[in-house]
């Protein structure tokens, strides 16, 4: 029933991926946190565990709206080594269907060809990865169906970026509003 999965490899950057849950749920917008690995328990770049939500065989990819890759190292080489996952992505864009990459993940979209022709940023460095995308030095580009972004320091941006692609511009200045200003 998930409308968005995202992906726990081995090395995930957290702050990408739990910002993006975390923003998602408050605004109840159904997200799994999938593992490829063959437990649940996944553990991030900085040593922190966290409990993924379903496996990735489990995974409803038939309900799913779109697909999600936090960045972080190793855990973007690991999703890219992922043949289920690229196969995946693969067919998620050809079908129009919704990704969102952030921090050194949008390189797994530029490495399958995802983003030919569409604007897209990464974390620096990663740029050349971006295979004929138009890079843009922006904390988040949305073009299409495609939503990247810069790394940890945008991630709040990213997520709420997400929000505005399920329920507006309005719900994702809203979620924003709540988490970061005290009225």
């Amino acid at each position: 029933m998930a409308k968005v999965l995202i992906f726990l490899a081995p090395g995930y950057e957290e702050i990408e991926m739990l910002s993006v849950v975390d923003l998602l749920r408050r605004k109840r917008i159904a997200i799994d946190m999938v593992s490829i690995t063959d437990t649940p328990e996944v553990t991030s770049s900085h040593n922190v565990t966290v409990k993924a939500d379903v496996l990735f065989k489990d995974a409803d990819f038939d309900e799913a709206e779109m697909l999600v890759l936090p960045g972080g190292m190793p855990g973007t080489t690991n999703l890219l080594a992922y043949e289920p996952l690229t196969e995946k992505l693969k067919a998620f864009a050809a079908e129009g269907k919704a990704l969102a990459a952030i921090c050194a993940a949008p390189s797994v979209l530029g490495a399958l060809n995802i983003l030919q022709g569409k604007k897209a940023t990464c974390y620096p460095g990663f740029e050349d990865k971006l295979t004929d995308a138009d890079y843009v030095k922006q904390s988040v580009v949305v073009d299409g169906n495609i939503i990247t972004s810069r790394g940890a320091g945008t991630a709040l941006e990213f997520a709420a970026a997400i929000v505005e692609h399920f329920s507006g511009s309005e719900e994702a200045k809203d979620v924003l509003k709540r988490i970061i200003y005290q009225e």
